[in-house]
Parts: C-alpha cells; sequence; structure tokens
C-alpha cells in the first residue's frame, strides 16, 4: 500500500511514466462517461447518449497516446496511475455521482475536462521529443474543446422532444424525492402535533410549559419521520431516489410544521401566544393544501376541505381535551 509521503510529484515523472499516467487517466475518464450514461440511459437517454460520444472522444486520446507510448518506448506499459502522484487531481467516486442531479454530473464532466487540459498542457511543456510534444499539446487543446463537443453531441441527441421528456423525468424525480417526502412531513408536523400543543395550553395555560411540550413533540416527530423515510425504501425499486434525501425532507419540514406553532408560546401572555398560534396553524394548512394543488395536481377545493377537515378535528381534539 502506497503512503503518501512516498507518491512521485509530478516534475519527477520520466516521460514515458508521464504517457503511462495519461493512458491511465484516459482509460478512467472514459469509464466514468460510460457508467454515467449507464445510469441515466433509463430517465435520460438523451443525456446519456452525449457521454457515450463523450467516453469514445477518451478512448480516441488513449489510442493515439498508446501508438506514441509504443513507437518510443515499446509495448510495455508502467503501472501507475492518478493515486500514485501528489497533488494530481482525482475523480470522484461513481457512487458519490449516484443521486446527483443532471446539473451537478454536467458540471464534474466540465471539471473533469478542465483538469486533463491542464494536465496535457503542462505534460506538454515538460517533453523533449517532438512529437511526443505535439500529441499532447493537440490533446490538451482537444480537451479545452471538448465543451464545443458537448454542445455539438447535445444538438444532435437533445431534440425538442427529448428535452421536453427528460425535463418531465427529472420533474418527476424532484416531485419524489423531495417535495412528496417534505409535504408528508409538513402534514404530520402541522397536524399531528396540534392535539398536544393545545391540550396543554389550555390545560395549563402555562406558556412556558406549553412551549417545551411543542419542541419536544416536534423534534420529537421529526427524527421520527426522517428515519422512517429514509428507512422504509432505498429507492432502487421505486425510483423515489435517494432515501437520505427523502429522510432529509421529511424530517426537517416535520419538525418545521410543529415549530410553527409551538414558537408563539415563547410569549409569555397566554392568549396572545395562543391568537398567533391559532393564525400559524391557518396558514400552515391552507400552504399545505397551496403545496398539494402546485405539485401533486390535487383540486385546490380538494386538497384544503382534507386539511382543513382533519386539521380541524386534530385542534378541536386537543382544544377538548385541555379544557376538560
Amino acid at each position: 500500500m502506497q503512503i503518501a509521503g512516498h507518491r512521485k510529484r509530478f516534475a519527477e515523472l520520466t516521460e514515458r511514466e508521464v504517457l503511462a499516467l495519461a493512458i491511465a487517466s484516459e482509460e478512467d475518464d472514459a469509464r466514468i462517461y460510460r457508467n454515467w450514461a449507464g445510469m441515466l440511459r433509463g430517465d435520460y437517454p438523451a443525456t446519456a447518449a452525449i457521454f457515450e460520444g463523450m467516453a469514445g472522444e477518451e478512448d480516441d486520446h488513449r489510442r493515439r497516446l498508446l501508438d506514441v507510448f509504443q513507437a518510443r518506448f515499446g509495448p510495455d506499459l508502467p503501472v501507475i496511475r492518478r493515486e500514485h502522484i501528489a497533488g494530481y487531481f482525482s475523480r470522484r467516486p461513481a457512487w458519490m455521482m449516484g443521486t446527483a442531479s443532471l446539473d451537478a454530473i454536467r458540471q464534474e464532466a466540465a471539471l473533469m475536462e478542465h483538469d486533463a487540459a491542464e494536465f496535457y498542457a503542462r505534460a506538454a511543456q515538460a517533453s523533449g521529443d517532438i512529437a511526443t510534444r505535439k500529441l499532447l499539446g493537440d490533446l490538451a487543446a482537444a480537451e479545452r474543446g471538448h465543451g464545443a463537443r458537448a454542445t455539438e453531441l447535445a444538438e444532435r441527441h437533445l431534440t425538442p422532444d427529448a428535452l421536453a421528456e427528460e425535463g418531465a423525468v427529472a420533474h418527476r424525480n424532484f416531485v419524489l424525492t423531495w417535495v412528496q417526502p417534505g409535504l408528508a412531513g409538513l402534514m404530520d408536523g402541522s397536524v399531528s402535533t396540534l392535539a398536544p400543543i393545545f391540550a396543554t395550553a389550555f390545560a395549563t395555560q402555562d406558556t412556558g410549559t406549553t412551549f417545551l411540550v411543542g419542541l419536544a413533540a416536534s423534534l420529537g416527530a421529526g427524527i421520527s419521520m426522517g428515519f422512517t423515510e429514509a428507512a422504509s425504501d432505498d429507492g432502487v425499486v421505486s425510483g423515489r431516489g435517494s432515501p437520505f434525501k427523502r429522510g432529509l425532507a421529511s424530517g426537517v419540514m416535520t419538525a418545521v410544521g410543529g415549530l410553527g406553532h409551538a414558537l408563539p408560546y415563547l410569549i409569555p401572555h397566554f392568549w396572545t401566544a395562543t391568537t398567533i398560534a391559532c393564525l400559524v396553524v391557518f396558514v400552515e394548512l391552507w400552504a399545505i393544501a397551496w403545496i398539494q394543488n402546485r405539485w401533486m395536481q390535487t383540486p385546490f377545493w380538494r386538497a384544503a376541505l382534507q386539511v382543513v377537515v382533519g386539521g380541524g378535528l386534530v385542534f378541536a381534539t386537543g382544544v377538548l381535551i385541555g379544557s376538560g
């Protein structure tokens, strides 16, 4: 196992090692692009085709580098990779990009091309062989020009129909990963905490105690909902996306929903705090109805009826228990 202190610096590499490193890097980048293409093909076939084209470009670079290497140094290729070189650029592992958005993947691809162009420019300056220097300079220019090549591939594959289809898939994934779990959390936090908070409020008429009960109920419900959402489905079969993102959305929105009508009880005057809390509840319930209408295509009147009736029943339960 290599230790960081024993890694070579780029300036210490021979031209043979520089070419071998370039070949290994091109192989890795081609695999990364093909991995992204395979990952995206089901939902984003047009974007997957772009990455397949970029992988083909990297394969062409590798073949040209191999030809020069064999002509100069023979068929024996030394084993040298990015991790063997101190300060050399690295690539993010595939599993880290598995749940990344299209924009994040495209930005990562642009960064990869920039890093490769800088490497070839530096290697060309250090090369004393005219043919090798020319090839490395050409590859640096090619990597810098991959933005234009990506645009050309996009124009070929990202037709208006393909863009519309991918936009619909991205919208669906956003709804399934963020909106749906967040909405479920907001509904749970806003509605389920009504009874304990208002029961405590009317039973004790003590704002400090009511706030502590509301804080505990909101945070406890948020933690519970977050873990439940994350553990219930890994997203592989259902296509609902990263369990971490879903759990985060559900947990945070559950806590927010409960804290909304708990925070007014920081006000020491009971009826002032209760009046503000009731107004907050009204806003929360209508916000839930709006989100259902906006993102889940539920008719507004139906969403409002469901939320107001459900929330009203829970609110009344808390008040009746607390008053009794």
